[in-house]
C-alpha cells in the first residue's frame, strides 16, 4: 500500500503546492480546505481547521477512504492585519483558532493514531513571524509563534512512538496572502528597493510555493529519520541579513 498524507489549506498557495508535490512523490493525498480543492490526484475533504470538535471524525474518514495516515501537513492560515489600537477579539481569536488551536488538535487526532502504529510525520507550516515581528501583525505573530511552540511539544510527546514533528518557516512567498489592500506587497516600490535592490533578502526575491513544498516533502519523507522538533527556515536568507 502506498503512503497517505493529509494537507490543510490545499485549495491554493503553499497548501496546494504541497499537495501537488506529495501526489508527484507517490502519496495518496487528502486535501483539506473550506474552499473547493481542485488539484489532480488530490481527494478533497471539506474542513474548517478551527472546527476542532470534528477533527477525530475527519481523520477517521480520511483513513477509511485512503488508508492509514503517514503524514499530516498543517498549512491553512489567514492574515488580517490590524494595528494594536484597532485589534479586536474576534479577529485575534480567529487567527489563534486557525493557526494554533486547529492545527494542534488536528495533529493530536492524527498523531495519536500514528503513534499507535509506531510511525508518522507531521509538519506545521509557520512563518518567520514566529520569531520576527512586524507592526500591525500582532495576531498573526502570536499565532505563528504559538504553533512553533506547539510543534516542539508535539515532537517531545510523540517522539518515542516514532512520530517526527517539525515546522517549516517561510519568509515572503508568492501567494495570495501577499495581497495587501488589493495589491501584492511583492510588487511595491518598498519591496523592490528594500528587499531586492538592497538585498535585505539574501536571494533578493520571494519564494515560489513549490520551493516551500520541496522542504516539506523532505521532512515527511522516509529519508527523514532523525529530524524532529526542528524549525526549518525557508526564507531566502531574510532572517540572517543584518
Amino acid at each position: 500500500m502506498g503512503r497517505v498524507a493529509a494537507v490543510t489549506g490545499a485549495a491554493n498557495g503553499i497548501g496546494r503546492a504541497v499537495a501537488a508535490r506529495l501526489v508527484a512523490d507517490g502519496y495518496a493525498v487528502a486535501g483539506l480546505d473550506i474552499e473547493e480543492v481542485v488539484e489532480h490526484g488530490v481527494t478533497p475533504f471539506h474542513c474548517d481547521v478551527a472546527a476542532i470538535a470534528g477533527h477525530d471524525a475527519l481523520i477517521a474518514e480520511i483513513e477509511a477512504r485512503l488508508g492509514p495516515l503517514d503524514a499530516l501537513v498543517n498549512v491553512a492560515g489567514i492574515s488580517l492585519p490590524q494595528s494594536l489600537a484597532d485589534l479586536d477579539p474576534v479577529t485575534y481569536g480567529r487567527h489563534l483558532d486557525v493557526m494554533v488551536t486547529g492545527p494542534v488538535f488536528l495533529a493530536r487526532a492524527a498523531g495519536l493514531r500514528m503513534a499507535e502504529r509506531g510511525s508518522g510525520r507531521i509538519v506545521n507550516v509557520t512563518s518567520v513571524h514566529g520569531s520576527h515581528s512586524e507592526a500591525g501583525c500582532i495576531a498573526y505573530d502570536v499565532a505563528k509563534g504559538g504553533l512553533e511552540a506547539g510543534t516542539r511539544t508535539l515532537a517531545i510527546e510523540l517522539g518515542r512512538s516514532g512520530v517526527l514533528v517539525n515546522s517549516v518557516a517561510p519568509g515572503f512567498v508568492n501567494t495570495r496572502m501577499s495581497m495587501v489592500d488589493g495589491k501584492s506587497e511583492l510588487e511595491t516600490d518598498h519591496f523592490r528597493e528594500y528587499y531586492q535592490r538592497q538585498a535585505r533578502i539574501a536571494l533578493a526575491r520571494a519564494a515560489e510555493p513549490t520551493e516551500i513544498a520541496a522542504a516539506v516533502a523532505h521532512l515527511v519523507s522516509a529519508d527523514n529519520t532523525y529530524v524532529t522538533g526542528a524549525r526549518l527556515l525557508v526564507d531566502g536568507g531574510l532572517t540572517v541579513t543584518f
